[in-house]
């Protein structure tokens, strides 16, 4: 019986969502280049170091080629977890902490709510979102 159980629940449990590149390349890699008033890039701070996760830009680039648009959606992986916004760091870190962000980001709140819309194009990325 047990083994039933055991079988039955991890067959309800629901598959993590595939992020879509498409979606990311459209919708969310342009909140990284955007300025937001009183606040830096994020592409400022995040190209280098152990911050960095984005590519550098070509010179007078305003965007980044596709080649470099997939090695920074690979390099994102490692900060969401699939169908888990609020378990996801890239949204968690520049979330101020009265609404559940992290205590530390040196970028400053970019987000003062989950309701922000950068944080729900964020958030609607993690949980699969596509542009169909």
């Amino acid at each position: 019986m047990f083994w039933i159980l055991a079988l039955m629940t991890a067959t309800l449990q629901p598959a993590s969502p595939q992020l879509d590149f498409e979606f990311y390349r459209t919708r969310v890699e342009p909140i990284f280049l955007e300025r937001k008033e009183g606040f830096t890039r994020c592409v400022v701070c995040h190209t280098e170091g152990s911050a960095g996760f984005l590519q550098e830009l070509e010179s007078g680039a305003d965007m980044w080629t596709e080649e470099q648009s997939r090695a920074n959606f690979e390099s994102l992986m490692r900060l969401v977890t699939p169908g888990q916004p609020t378990e996801s760091r890239l949204l968690m870190h520049p979330l101020e902490p009265a609404a559940g962000g992290d205590e530390f980001h040196n970028g400053g709140r970019q987000f003062s709510s989950q309701e922000d819309p950068w944080f729900v194009t964020l958030s609607e990325w993690v949980n699969g979102a596509t542009l169909q």
